[in-house]
């Protein structure tokens, strides 16, 4: 019996450390992509707005990709659709590898929203289905699935950071196109390993027949996927558009935006890799976890409501205060994002996980979503102190979310569901 257990937990580490490896391969030509898109485009002379408007459809795909992919990674298995969303990025780079400067600049806009749209859909099917393995893989050790949630995502954005400083480097050595090429093929060879070390069934369960059954989440579930958007807008708000924008009218070069992104999304990774370490463990799982969910996102709160009134009294040197103030944003908020991805999985039921995170972060795309957008607009309006305020406006509404969240298992699913 003693045996049987160590061979599953050994071989639930095996397949974790596979899914974690190709989602760090996955999310390093992620970030090197939005780098590319967004330095290429903005030195051919485009807006802010219409930079916000090329990263759209790559939010709003990941709503509907998100709950799409949840649903038929419980049906056919989430090494399948693990599978799929790596060769749907591929797809989306060689789209956006084939515009040529000949075109119309409005039909290469729409191009390149299309493109992205694809890569929006690959991001979240596939993220959809590597945190869906977690939650199988880890077993039923809450302890377990803490530590290996904010590893993953601790790691995958510290990844992401490095792909931020890629994208910048092979945008310079191999230019635009060139540099797809090499992403796509480096995406292919992630691929393969997939294919030949996952069981394809791996995580498949009888799925959700209709609507209705699909949608009936727990409490817990819903109001944490209610609090993402707000928590997540609140990044993307001044993340996508206004900082990097900001920086650069402030007189800091290309590489040195890049690099100072890049940095950001790799501290901010690390910190959340070692959120266990910070927030207190309870054995339940959620009576102390939930109300560190709470003071997390207060404290976060406060940080770009007094950047935003530093700016607005005109305190000297906003291109200093600004990013060191949001470097203390970035650990805070690792924090608030750790806490949260693991609470979903210890609300989330054991035989549709993946139709659970799906749901989730189909909220968390619809908050990027309109962070972006707001992005785009509230700099065009007011430049970053609206960006920053806004944020603090989402924060708050992110706290008072979670004063709603269960505490205890039975308030947390619904009836009848399976436990975590």
């Amino acid at each position: 019996m003693g045996t049987s257990t160590a061979a599953v937990a050994t071989h639930g580490t095996r397949n974790y450390a596979i899914v974690t490896a190709a989602y760090w391969g996955f999310t390093l030509t992620d970030g090197a992509l939005r780098m590319l898109v967004l330095l290429h485009f903005f030195r051919l002379g485009y807006s802010p707005f219409t930079l916000a408007l090329l990263f759209l459809l790559y939010e709003a795909a990941g709503i509907g990709a998100n709950l799409v992919g949840g649903w038929l990674a419980t049906r056919f298995g989430i090494a399948r659709m693990l599978a799929v969303g790596l060769a749907t990025q591929i797809i989306g780079f060689l789209m956006l590898s084939a515009m040529s400067p000949g075109w119309a600049a409005g039909f290469s806009v729409a191009w390149v929203v299309v493109a992205q749209g694809v890569c929006g859909v690959a991001k979240d099917l596939t993220k959809t289905a590597s945190k869906s393995a977690i939650k199988i893989t880890a077993g039923d050790a809450s302890g377990r699935l803490f530590k290996w949630v904010a590893f993953f995502t601790g790691s995958k954005n510290a990844m992401k950071g490095v792909g931020f400083f890629l994208g910048g480097v092979l945008l310079e050595a191999l230019g635009f196109r060139g540099a797809l090429w090499a992403m796509a093929a480096g995406l292919a060879a992630v691929l393969a390993g997939v294919a030949w070390s996952l069981p394809p069934m791996m995580g498949r369960a009888k799925a959700s027949r209709t609507a209705r059954e699909f949608l009936a989440k727990g409490r817990g579930v819903n109001l944490l996927a209610l609090a993402r958007v707000f928590l997540f807008g609140a990044r993307d708000v001044w993340f996508v558009v206004g900082l990097p924008v900001f920086l650069y009218a402030s007189g800091w070069t290309f590489t040195m935006v890049g690099g100072f992104l890049a940095l950001w999304t790799i501290g901010y990774g690390l910190v959340q890799a070692g959120a266990p370490a910070i927030v207190r463990r309870s054995d339940d799982g959620l009576s102390t976890e939930v109300p560190a969910a709470r003071a997390w996102s207060l404290a976060l709160t406060a940080v770009p409501v007094l950047l935003a009134a530093m700016m607005l009294a005109d305190v000297p040197r906003p291109d200093l205060f600004v990013p060191v103030g949001l470097c203390v944003f970035g650990v805070l908020f690792a924090v608030n994002s750790s806490v949260h991805s693991y609470l979903v999985l210890a609300y989330a039921g054991s035989e549709k996980a993946a139709e659970d995170v799906g749901f989730y972060y189909a909220a968390n795309a619809a908050g990027r979503f309109g962070g972006t957008l707001l992005s785009g607009l509230l700099y065009a309006w007011a430049g970053l102190p609206a960006c920053l305020a806004g944020a603090g406006v989402m924060l708050a509404l992110c706290w008072a979310i979670t004063l709603a969240l269960p505490t205890g298992a039975a308030g947390a699913r619904p009836a009848g569901a399976g436990g975590a």
